[in-house]
């Protein structure tokens, strides 16, 4: 295909993020530029020289802009394709100008609408004439530049300079790509809110949904080695982990985003100073102290051996104290918020060892997918805030306050453990973890069998009910002194029973927190 010279370009953009910078550069190059409304007032208040709309289809802008860039003078000048002659001849009789950069994007109609914002302010977010110039531009993308990304304006000048006007076919080609995804990305949001909309309310599981992802990185291997994989990120959203950086060591693998990502969850929903330690998705050790140098300590030492190769979290910026406490451990990842200058300095001496800086959870309205045969299963991430003022004590014995303060500590970590879960914990830290298991009182046993601290003081939450009295016994003959569990089984009055008869206290939820 011959490669003509760019010299008329339109922008129409609602994110003016470096569009000044891009149209200096575009007429730098002795191209022209066409322009709508509110852009046309940055670039023209940038002392750029440009032409209105208006100025081309000889009709102004009405409906309160509804309607400025529905004109064959300008659809005709991106659709026209350049290799038809009877396409240029038609151009020429019509007096129609051959547009050869489109640079468009769309109004924010995902961040209005979550705002709350009312119906009227709302609906004026879905763009007509945009979507309609983006598509058009993909379409014709051989005798046309569509741009829909300010992050792509660095290439796009580059290229055009080193091509003297032209851009490459392949760029071309990976810029239509990335327009048609803008506007699928777009009317899925159109569509959901208006099906929302017409539920009465934003629904959370709404009738359809579109998964729009975009992959990040590609990644050594998946679970094993002959399994590919790759980490994709929903497109349009926060990112991964909230926007993680990677500040050093290894490439991240398939099972290290697994366990950051269960890591990460279970330390956000500890407000004290906190560290977890996971491995395969489970804790081998939780704990809060006066610093996140002093939980790490109490974490560790849980479960020391199970600790070998884990991912580390923390809830409080990684200073030197940490680090130090880090360094002679043998660690895949941490995770942080933050890390001081000393702290990175002293773990570089690891170099394979990942840091990952990254926010913690704040929002309970996240959805997790779960892939099975054929579809997904969708629901609402566990998320949600438990309140020890609404639980109930069906025992003779009412736990202590330092109990009730170690039982509310348990029942933040459990919820985080693979099911059927069992916690034991003194008030600061776990101290035996029973995970994963297919009957309850084998949990109970795992995790009274797996403490190596003193199980004096220490009390053990449950993830769900206990079917029978004998997990119960299995802590109390251990010298737990108090549980907290949801309740709800058939046999709760055997199970309080149990726990009067061995001086237990033991609080019911109402809430279950499995996690399969």
């Amino acid at each position: 295909m011959t490669m003509l010279k760019a010299r008329l370009a339109l922008i129409s953009v609602y994110d003016k993020r470096d569009v000044i910078e891009f149209a200096k550069g575009l007429s730098h190059l002795g191209i022209e530029i066409l322009s709508t409304g509110g852009t046309h007032q940055t670039l023209s208040g940038a002392g750029l020289e440009l032409m209105r709309i208006s100025d081309v289809t000889g009709y102004p802008e009405i409906l309160d802009g509804r309607v400025k860039t529905l004109h064959p003078q300008i659809h005709a000048g991106i659709l026209a394709d350049r290799e038809r002659a009877s396409h240029l001849t038609q151009l020429g009789k019509h007096g129609i100008t051959a547009i050869d950069l489109v640079v468009v994007n769309l109004y924010p109609l995902q961040k209005v609408a979550a705002s709350g914002a009312p119906f009227e302010e709302t609906i004026e977010m879905i763009d007509v004439g945009g979507p309609a110039m983006i598509r058009g531009a993909a379409k014709n993308h051989r005798g046309v530049i569509a741009v829909v990304d300010p992050e792509d304006y660095p290439q796009v000048l580059a290229a055009l300079e080193e091509g003297d006007g032209t851009v490459p076919d392949s760029l071309r080609r990976n810029l239509a790509v990335k327009a048609f995804r803008h506007t699928q990305s777009y009317d899925a949001a159109i569509a959901q809110w208006l099906e929302g909309m017409g539920a009465g309310s934003q629904e959370k599981l709404p009738h359809h949904l579109l998964l729009d992802l975009k992959r990040e990185s590609h990644l050594r291997y998946g679970e094993n080695p002959h399994q590919k994989a790759a980490l994709y990120r929903v497109h349009g959203e926060y990112g991964v982990f909230g926007g993680f950086e990677k500040l050093q060591g290894k490439e991240l693998s398939f099972n290290n985003l697994l366990d950051a990502d269960a890591a990460r969850r279970m330390v956000s929903a500890l407000d004290e100073p906190a560290a977890v330690v996971v491995k395969h998705n489970n804790p081998c050790g939780a704990a809060r102290g006066q610093t996140c140098a002093q939980a790490y300590a109490r974490a560790l030492a849980c479960d020391p051996r199970s600790a070998l190769g884990s991912v580390v979290a923390l809830n409080r910026t990684v200073d030197m104290d940490l680090a130090e406490a880090l360094a002679p451990q043998f660690v895949e990842v941490v995770l942080a918020p933050s890390f001081t200058d000393e702290a990175l300095t002293r773990l570089s001496r690891k170099s394979k060892l990942r840091l990952i800086r990254c926010p913690l959870i704040k929002s309970a309205e996240q959805r997790e997918f779960r892939g099975i045969d054929g579809g997904f299963l969708v629901q609402d991430a566990d998320l949600s805030a438990d309140d020890s003022a609404d639980w109930s004590c069906p025992t003779q014995r009412q736990p202590t306050p330092e109990e009730l303060d170690a039982l509310a500590f348990a029942w933040r970590i459990v919820r985080h453990v693979r099911s059927n879960a069992i916690v034991v914990t003194n008030q600061v830290q776990t101290v035996g973890i029973g995970a994963g298991q297919m009957s309850r009182v084998d949990s109970c046993r795992l995790a009274i069998g797996k403490a190596e601290l003193s199980l004096g003081d220490c009390v053990a939450a449950s993830d769900a009910f206990f079917p029978f009295r004998d997990g119960l016994d299995v802590l109390a003959e251990a010298g737990i002194r108090a549980v907290v569990q949801p309740g709800g089984s058939k046999r709760d009055q055997e199970v309080v029973a149990a726990a009067d008869e061995h001086g237990v206290a033991m609080l019911m939820t109402q809430t279950r927190h499995f996690r399969h």
